[in-house]
This record gives structure tokens, C-alpha cells and sequence, in this order.
């Protein structure tokens, strides 16, 4: 059996849990996939979409509306939202024991020290970015998407190997294969791009930059 990809372990959780939690079998709609391609776009954990998924319903299931069934993910989208709101600010004071921004954006300036075929200016300037991040302790939504365009200079700046990279296209397209059908088309293209992102960074010893796993 081929293990579950890292990238589409975030989209099949959460579709497990809401339909688990909403208690009968449902299909999510295009809409809900692309909600949830935003979460993980933006770096937000699992575990907090799933904290916000679940109260939402939890909330559903005490209202007076509780016999209607909830129709779709986006009923879960504010509170989901007031979950990341309650996560960051007990990662601004300190008092969120899973996640340090700051410490883990100085894990990626260790990572990149013992990077394998980085070209030595591009791990400079990084570094240097990833420095000035660490000492500004922005919101984790706002550092993000810095990441995410440090990670794409990253990857733009190494050297191919074409029977390399063959072989993580394949090793990615088989793990992914099971989604294919499943996803919109969009959703799915998107997925495999990070999903080679990871694996053409972890050839090199390197983590994603993201702050997704905090």
C-alpha cells in the first residue's frame, strides 16, 4: 500500500474528520477544497483547522438548528478563523507550548548551513531573510507567504538533474495517485507542486519553509 503524501495528508484529514463529525457520508464541493487549499497555503497546522472545524459543529449541534445538517465545509470558516486567532496570540506571548516562530525560523537558518548543492549566494541572501524574519516576530499568516517566496528561490536555484527529477516526479505521481480523480483539477495541480517542492528540498537535507507544522 503507498503511504499517504505529507501534502495531501492535510486535505484527507480534514475531510475525514468533517464528514465524521457531521456524522453522514458527504462529498465535499469545489469550494470546500479550495477553502482548504488556503489554509494550507497559508500555513495554517492541521490541528488548529481541525480545533476550529470541530467547534464549529460542536456549536451547530447545541443550536436550534441542530436537525438541519450542515451542508458544507464554509459553515466551519470563522471558527476555524477564531482558531488561528487564539493560536497566534498564545504564540505571541509565549504561552502556545507546541510552536516558537522564531525558533523555527532559526531551525531553517541551521538546515541551510548543512544544505547539501545550494549555490552559495542564494543560501546567503536566505539566510540573511530568514534572520531579519526571525527578529521581527510577525504574525505566522504574515511571515508565511515570506517563506513561501524565500522557498521558490530556493528550489529556482538548483542545479538539475533530469533522472533525478524523474525519478520524484514518479515517486510523487504514484503516492498522489489516489487524489487525482478526486480533486478538482486546480486543487490537484497545486498539490503536486508542493509535493515536489518538499522532495526536491529534502534531496538537498532541507525542510519546507513554512511554518505549517508549528
Amino acid at each position: 500500500m503507498t503511504p499517504r503524501d505529507p501534502e495531501a495528508e492535510y486535505y484527507q484529514t480534514i475531510e475525514e474528520f468533517f464528514v465524521a463529525r457531521r456524522g453522514d457520508p458527504l462529498f465535499l464541493s469545489n469550494a470546500d477544497w479550495l477553502l482548504i487549499r488556503r489554509w494550507r497555503k497559508e500555513g495554517l497546522p492541521l490541528r488548529i483547522a481541525l480545533r476550529g472545524i470541530g467547534d464549529a459543529l460542536e456549536s451547530h449541534a447545541h443550536s436550534w438548528a441542530r436537525a438541519r445538517k450542515v451542508g458544507s465545509l464554509r459553515y466551519c470558516e470563522a471558527e476555524v478563523e477564531v482558531a488561528r486567532e487564539r493560536w497566534e496570540r498564545a504564540l505571541a506571548i509565549g504561552s502556545e507550548p507546541e510552536g516558537d516562530v522564531r525558533a523555527t525560523l532559526l531551525s531553517f537558518v541551521a538546515a541551510l548551513g548543512a544544505a547539501r548543492e545550494v549555490p552559495q549566494a542564494v543560501r546567503a541572501s536566505v539566510v540573511a531573510e530568514l534572520e531579519k524574519l526571525a527578529d521581527a516576530s510577525g504574525r505566522p499568516r504574515d511571515v508565511e507567504p515570506k517563506l513561501a517566496a524565500l522557498e521558490k528561490r530556493l528550489v529556482k536555484s538548483f542545479a538539475g538533474d533530469p533522472a533525478a527529477d524523474r525519478g520524484i516526479e514518479e515517486q510523487v505521481d504514484a503516492a498522489l495517485d489516489p487524489y487525482r480523480a478526486r480533486l478538482p483539477e486546480k486543487v490537484f495541480a497545486d498539490l503536486r507542486s508542493q509535493a515536489l517542492v518538499r522532495e526536491r528540498l529534502a534531496a538537498r537535507g532541507l525542510p519546507r519553509l513554512s511554518l505549517f507544522g508549528l
